[in-house]
């Protein structure tokens, strides 16, 4: 009995490795960062130096429907991904929540299989804190057309 058990444990594993489904996922951390005051309230800062088009960190948590979202519209952690599919990012386990928006980011959002990342658009030195552009949509719902970003261009101010 326990070698069939050994047997099917090895051809579980030359299965798994011949279909790769042992594949491990990435880690959502892909660069060094941490939290401390940033531009507004907290903020996401590099804590190595990260090379644009490096990518920085993953945005997780829950999936919702956008039905679902609906039930909490005061929530500004949902990213949008695509029709009926949202990530909530409130967790504190999800820290790149803490990427604040800017005018002038220096990372953006990418979208890939239904997972967000954001990726250096700029290069940036270790210290600097990470932004991406929200867009006009929050920016005018959970901002009130008031960025506090300090970047000169100010894409959403009163239009």
């Amino acid at each position: 009995m326990k070698k069939r058990n050994k047997n099917i444990q090895n051809f579980s594993k030359i299965l798994n490795s011949f279909f790769n489904l042992e594949k491990k996922l990435p880690a959502h951390h892909y660069k060094k960062v941490k939290v401390k005051k940033g531009l507004a309230e907290l903020g996401l800062f590099a804590d190595e130096d990260i090379k644009k088009s490096q990518l920085i960190i993953e945005y997780i948590g829950k999936t919702l429907s956008d039905k679902e979202i609906k039930k909490d519209p005061d929530n500004k952690y949902i990213f949008s991904v695509e029709k009926d599919f949202n990530i909530d990012g409130s967790s504190k386990k999800n820290i790149a929540r803490y990427a604040n928006h800017s005018c002038d980011p220096n990372a953006e959002s990418e979208i890939k299989n239904k997972r967000v990342f954001l990726r250096a658009i700029k290069n940036i030195s270790k210290g600097e804190e990470i932004t991406f552009d929200y867009g006009e949509e929050y920016v005018k719902e959970f901002l009130l057309n008031k960025c506090k970003c300090g970047s000169e261009k100010h894409l959403y101010h009163d239009k």
